[in-house]
């Protein structure tokens, strides 16, 4: 089975590549190779390679610069994820795209559905809302497009929270965190099983629902990640000694895009689907953290 990964040099990317499954023929490209922002090179990638997924795993996150540059986060995470569903519906196979919690606005305090209505605050969200709409749009029913949404992702390479809390505990003796908002981590190398396991068990025919919700498991502010992260950091050796987290509101720490309050993703119908069960946000950055102490990433 051939699989066309997108973003294959980001943070999921690499965790994508490492846990790619034996019996899957891997054409990963980065961004030089493969241009979201071009909506032809999209189409022009799957009538080359011709594969029975994309895996479209690249996306524009810079959640804060994306209202600066609208119009290129909505051609990467809306236009592109249109071209690629229009190539293989012509050509053949299948699109597994990435989401996120960004798609609604936080404000319900309970767990988010995965059939739910959008309602995202800003750029970002808009376009990543619009992505899954094309998608589903251009599918219809017929299950050749499935979507993953998850949250607050972090892993043990690349660019998230968690790493840059570990880098500021060893540089400062004090840190500001928002704690206000609340949401559930997910380790990169949680998110690549599932993204595999959605490949293979619809490739073998089994059912899964249209748009899913994958994160760890649990619910945490950044407060409690950043807390998290000096404690488990001084255990394994990676700093010295924790800086003293200041908690603080959303409104204290100017952001130019609106964050949702509330990011939860309600999972059950997904683990069911996938067959998986979720690992604790604690003990999945104590993975991610052993693994950056180690230099593994798989």
């Amino acid at each position: 089975m051939k699989v066309l990964l997108t973003g294959s040099a980001g943070q999921l990317g690499q965790a994508l590549v490492a846990k790619q499954p034996a019996d899957i023929e891997l054409i990963a490209t980065t961004r030089n190779e493969l241009d979201l922002s071009s909506v032809e090179s999209c189409r022009a990638a799957v009538q080359e390679y011709q594969p029975d997924w994309v895996l479209n795993a690249g996306a524009y996150t810079a959640v804060d610069k994306a209202e600066s540059e609208p119009e290129l986060a909505h051609t990467v995470n809306a236009r592109a994820p249109a071209a690629f569903a229009a190539a293989i519906k012509e050509y053949g196979g299948y699109l597994l795209q990435l989401s996120t919690d960004f798609v609604f606005n936080g404000q319900q305090g309970t767990p988010y559905l995965p059939e739910q209505q959008h309602d995202p605050l800003g750029v970002y969200g808009a376009s990543k809302a619009d992505g899954e709409k094309a998608i589903l749009s251009i599918f219809g029913d017929d299950m050749r497009g499935l979507i993953l949404r998850t949250s607050w992702v972090i892993g043990p390479v690349g660019k998230n929270f968690a790493l840059t809390m570990l880098r500021l505990h060893q540089q400062r003796n004090e840190l500001r965190v928002v704690a206000d908002q609340v949401g559930c981590p997910s380790s990169t190398l949680n998110l690549a099983d599932a993204c595999w396991h959605a490949i293979l068990r619809r490739s073998e025919g089994i059912s899964l629902p249209l748009v899913m919700h994958w994160s760890d498991t649990g619910a945490a502010s950044w407060y409690d990640v950043a807390v998290a992260v000096g404690r488990i950091g001084a255990e394994l050796g990676l700093i010295d000694n924790p800086a003293y987290i200041n908690p603080i509101t959303t409104a204290e720490y100017y952001t130019p895009a609106t964050r949702p309050s509330y990011s939860l993703l309600d999972c059950t119908t997904s683990r069911n689907a996938l067959q998986l069960k979720g690992e604790h946000w604690l003990q999945a950055l104590q993975t991610i953290l052993e693994k950056t102490h180690s230099g593994v990433t798989s």
